[in-house]
């Protein structure tokens, strides 16, 4: 039976325009209430700018065979126990017959500052996978077959993503991809390595400049880190479960 890709371009399309217009909303509420934070700060205080790309990957588990499965998306219902820390909170949890089938991370990054976010981005993702696996070694899940994991990124095409950045390293050199290499590329690099480290089994970044509030205009720089990647990796998986399971 062929995956069911649930037309995902549409539906990334417009998860892409709800992004920048409750960004948008956020700060216009802030603002008006008189208790607008600092700066972009005021975009994401809302905390449902990337609903859109939930949304998304719900209807890729409903199409592919698991419409019965629980699917957590509350706050309260959202941690897993970790091996290094007590628990983690996720962002779209699958369980199934009282096996976890998935932990999806969403996150996303808007400019002017690209630099410190990049590495916090970057540190969180690994320390998360890492610890995730860890846990699942110990069994904290119970024994299973490896869950689905992925982590989805939103950033913001924009000049100061695109600019070539220069690292300063005194003792020895950085590795050739990274000299020169822009914001954007460096996430697309982070992604492509997660995969190929195993510590996620997908990882994709979406970009979109600000004016995709109406046009719903995405990309990808990398087919293995792209949108299509990340949904045809969910799909099998979800497809591959529900013949397991029934």
């Amino acid at each position: 039976m062929a995956l069911d890709l649930v037309d995902y371009e549409q539906k990334a399309s417009e998860a892409v325009k709800a992004f920048w217009k409750n960004r948008e909303a956020a700060r216009r509420k802030q603002i008006e209430s008189g208790k607008a934070d600092q700066g972009e700060r005021a975009g994401v205080t809302a905390g449902k700018n990337m609903d859109g790309f939930l949304a998304l990957m719900l209807d890729v588990i409903r199409a592919n065979g698991l419409a019965q499965a629980e699917t957590h998306q509350n706050r309260e219902m959202l941690t897993l126990p970790g091996y290094f820390r007590p628990t983690k909170l996720w962002d779209l949890l699958v369980i199934y017959k009282g096996e976890l089938i998935a932990a999806i991370e969403l996150k996303s990054q808007v400019g002017p500052s690209f630099g410190n976010n990049f590495n916090n981005r970057t540190e969180e993702a690994i320390g998360t996978a890492h610890d995730l696996w860890t846990a699942f070694r110990e069994e904290a899940f119970g024994k299973q077959p490896r869950p689905f994991v992925g982590w989805l990124m939103m950033v913001e095409d924009a000049p100061e993503s695109r600019r070539p950045v220069r690292d300063f390293s005194p003792h020895f050199p950085v590795f050739e991809e990274f000299k020169g290499a822009s914001y954007l590329k460096r996430y697309d690099l982070l992604c492509q390595r997660l995969v190929q480290e195993q510590l996620y089994t997908t990882a994709t970044v979406v970009t979109a400049e600000r004016s995709a509030a109406d046009s719903g205009d995405f990309a990808s720089l990398s087919a293995m880190a792209s949108l299509k990647t990340f949904v045809t990796a969910l799909a099998g998986h979800v497809a591959a479960t529900a013949a397991r399971l029934e």
